[in-house]
């Protein structure tokens, strides 16, 4: 699960004894917390010598969905070191959510007057020092000492500056300039100096109406402008008002964003114009600040039109950001009816979108802008497509079943012209989305606003979260070669190994390698990063790393793996900085021999040698080595890691390899129709690379060399990488072909279950069986992102295939 954003009160009922005596012997202990009604904030600087604000003021909140009645209440102030209290009484109720503004004595200086107050007083208060009581009766305090906080009927006590009279330690002293207000979620915990911070005088009165110091000429006249969202929504990708400062705009509060940078909420008008073409919701951006709204909420926003790009080449998201202020005009008002999820045949046009008219009704992704903000909901069960991220809260799901499903619940990403319009993200507000595995349903009733962020583009941001029900999905191990002699080789993606990471990585790697692998001969290995991972000092060795590793393999009931690599230049191969990237190979001495030729290291090129001049046999000049390190195709990436096996007697050639990374790609809803696949461009150079030095073993072999071509290739069955690395399949030949369409996958991005992962065989073996081997990148609960394959190469298959073992039957069940 994901943990709760919210920070859980501390009991004294939970803390040690001693720790309870001594807080019990503080100064002005409280005897219980608040949960209803606090006071939220105290200024005592109005009309003095610097001061924006006119008049001194005390607010309360309402910390419940329902109104609370305070007629016959009052607020009560006494100076720091004073014992008589002054007293203003209450009349009327605080909102659900709400604030309630006691305006006090006014001074002879400030130049702005408060939100219209609730209640009035004439009460003179300091402004660096004083005691401010909430109290459940309109009968003075009288007696209390310094310890107003327990005295009976106190709802609420804040004692700031230079004061005893507060519960356990004062807020901080003020000045003219500053006011308390109680911090983040307003929650109460008997601790004025933790609850309440210093800072720009800002008061909101029951109306939800705001004024800040800093902002004194802000929206006081609860009056709608004239400027509705559809109106700033307009009818296409870009606001016809982008730029333009709008006031007052109204609407219905429908969810609120509390965490993170991007916070915010969603607003909607519940009086739609007649074009369906313009949204009638939008995104109000608070930065770093949360919103004092809550759902329900009838307010009206005043900011600046801007069109938010989150990442580059994708679409951009119209919203209201500037200097932001919001009037509460009532709460508990009901939400706009959601709209059903229905999604056209056809995920987009070509071309620059922005520049095109919206046309909902045949592209997946005009729907989704056309409903930019609003409130939507999934009106029919659903699949998930994706396992659910519970750091980030991210699930996908798909509205079209029927669309490339895998068998195990997925959707295939087969081809650049047809992304599989059904996939949808829902990311579950609430902060605490279940772990669900692909192949979960979702129950209907998802509901929320349509957001566009940087990953996954357009996605419903979720107020409720329909139920999921897991699948049963299981994972899957080879099955064991009916061959002692056959050779298994592996390759596996252990995302960003190091020495550091826990040994719970390291045991359930191991365990994979063991259990679902059949612990094979060779196993290549990719994102092994230097000692200490990513602290960037200089470390570049990986003996630390693969020596774990190994042992943990062996502790799993696992051979003694021996292992061979190459270290990085410092800085040089990209991946995450300071972990120094690279490939390592592990192999099993007492199966297969590694063929070490020395004066492999990262800078010496890896080149093809005839060991009799006229025979047909080659060898590596370096074993291990890399594939042309000076080539400006490696630059900022892994270099292809070769080594010489014998196998049988004969020499078997293995390239592990991790291409470039898709990072600076558009993404798939990008602005301009096909996206922009910026990275393709080093891929195709780093294949023609490898290309080449297979070429050369099978020339100088006069096609005999048996090569094996395996990795994280970062691209997918039908790109042109794979095109030209396997020379359009005269080469190499690419094993995923092999597999029915519907099971081509090893990875699972944006909903698209997609091979990143590749094995490649040159045309001289011939007798081999092949598989993926799914226990990672379908369930949320992952030891990698990545799924492992599995090439076991069957002894004297080529010659006689007749032998037994040259019918392996199924390589990979479940487990």
């Amino acid at each position: 699960m994901a943990t709760s954003r919210v920070r859980r009160l501390i009991t004294a009922s939970s803390l040690p004894l001693a720790m309870t005596a001594a807080l019990a012997a503080l100064p002005g202990a409280a005897g219980a917390l608040s949960t209803d009604v606090v006071i939220s904030a105290v200024y005592g600087g109005g009309g003095n010598s610097g001061a924006v604000f006119k008049n001194d003021y005390i607010e309360l909140a309402n910390l419940t969905g329902s109104p609370i009645d305070v007629s016959g209440w009052s607020v009560q102030y006494a100076s720091a070191a004073g014992a008589v209290f002054q007293m203003t009484t209450l009349t009327g109720s605080i909102p659900a959510n709400g604030r309630y503004l006691v305006q006090q004595a006014a001074g002879a200086g400030g130049t702005a007057a408060l939100p219209t107050p609730d209640a009035s007083g004439n009460i003179p208060m300091s402004g660096t020092s004083g005691v401010v009581a909430l109290v459940t009766t309109q009968i003075p305090l009288v007696g209390c000492g310094i310890s107003c906080a327990v005295a009976p009927n106190v709802k609420d006590l804040v004692g700031y500056g230079a004061t005893a009279n507060v519960e356990t330690l004062a807020a901080p002293g003020l000045t003219n300039t500053t006011a308390a207000a109680r911090s983040g979620t307003l929650a109460d915990t008997d601790n004025n100096s933790v609850d309440f911070t210093s800072g720009v005088p800002k008061a909101t009165n029951s109306a939800g109406v705001t004024v800040s110091a800093d902002d004194p000429g802000g929206p006081v006249d609860p009056t709608p402008g004239s400027v509705r969202i559809h109106d700033l929504q307009g009818a296409g990708r870009i606001s016809p008002i982008v730029g333009q400062a709008v006031t007052n705009v109204p609407g219905i509060v429908t969810a609120v964003r509390a965490t993170g940078n991007s916070r915010g909420f969603w607003f909607q008008d519940p009086s739609a114009d007649a074009d369906p073409l313009t949204s009638e919701g939008v995104f109000v951006f608070t930065g770093s600040t949360s919103p004092t709204v809550v759902a329900g909420d009838s307010v009206l926003v005043t900011g600046r039109v801007t069109e938010y790009r989150p990442t580059a080449g994708a679409q951009s998201l119209t919203e209201l950001g500037g200097a932001i202020a919001v009037t509460r005009l009532s709460s508990g008002n009901a939400l706009p009816a959601p709209v059903p999820v229905a999604f056209p045949d056809a995920y987009t046009k070509s071309g620059a979108l922005e520049a095109q008219p919206v046309e909902p009704s045949s592209y997946v992704l005009d729907w989704l802008e056309v409903h930019e903000g609003m409130r939507v909901t999934l009106a029919q069960d659903t699949r998930l497509v994706s396992p659910v991220d519970t750091e980030y809260d991210e699930l996908w799901i798909t509205l079209k079943p029927g669309q490339n499903p895998s068998p195990r619940g997925g959707t295939v990403y087969k081809s650049y012209a047809d992304p599989n319009s059904g996939r949808l993200m829902i990311v579950d507000l609430s902060g605490d989305a279940p772990a669900a595995n692909v192949g979960s349903t979702l129950a209907a009733g998802t509901t929320g606003p349509v957001d566009y962020q940087s990953f996954g583009g357009y996605v419903v941001q979720a107020t409720e979260v329909g139920a999921i029900t897991e699948g049963g999905l299981k994972r899957q191990k080879v099955t064991k070669a009916k061959s002692l002699l056959d050779l298994s080789i592996a390759t596996y993606n252990v995302e960003n190994l190091d020495a550091a990471d826990p040994d719970a990585k390291f045991t359930r790697l191991a365990g994979a390698v063991v259990k679902n692998l059949g612990s094979p001969e060779i196993v290549a290995l990719e994102e092994i990063q230097d000692d200490n991972g990513p602290v960037n000092d200089g470390t570049v060795t990986d003996d630390q790393t693969l020596t774990k590793f190994t042992a943990a393999i062996k502790a799993a009931g696992g051979p003694a793996y021996s292992f061979r690599s190459i270290d990085p230049n410092d800085g040089t191969d990209g991946g995450e900085p300071g972990g120094n990237i690279r490939q390592a190979f592990l192999y099993n001495a007492a199966k297969v021999q590694f063929v070490d030729r020395p004066g492999g290291n990262a800078d010496t090129a890896v080149t093809v040698v005839k060991k009799w001049p006229f025979l047909d046999q080659v060898a590596l000049s370096v074993s291990p080595g890399r594939i042309d390190p000076a080539s400006t195709a490696w630059n900022a990436s892994r270099k292809p890691l070769v080594g010489e096996f014998s196998y049988l007697g004969q020499p078997l050639f293995v390239v592990a390899n991790h291409f470039n990374s898709k990072g600076g790609d558009y993404p798939l809803s990008a602005a301009v129709q096909p996206p922009v696949r910026s990275s393709e461009t080093q891929r195709l150079e780093q294949a023609a690379e490898v290309r080449d030095f297979v070429k050369e073993l099978s020339d100088k072999s006069k096609g005999k060399a048996k090569v094996v071509v395996l990795g994280d290739l970062n691209d997918y069955p039908f790109s042109p990488v794979l095109q030209t690395v396997t020379g359009d399949g005269a080469l190499l030949k690419s094993l995923v072909d092999t597999l029915p369409a519907d099971q081509r996958y090893n990875y699972v991005y944006d909903g698209n279950s997609q091979t990143l992962d590749h094995v490649l065989l040159s045309p001289s073996i011939k007798g081999y069986a092949y598989g993926i081997v799914h226990l990672n990148a379908e369930f949320a609960d992952q030891a990698s992102d990545h799924d492992p394959q599995l090439l076991r190469l069957l002894a004297g298959c080529d010659l006689l295939p007749w032998l037994p073992n040259c019918n392996p039957g199924t390589l990979v069940t479940d487990e």
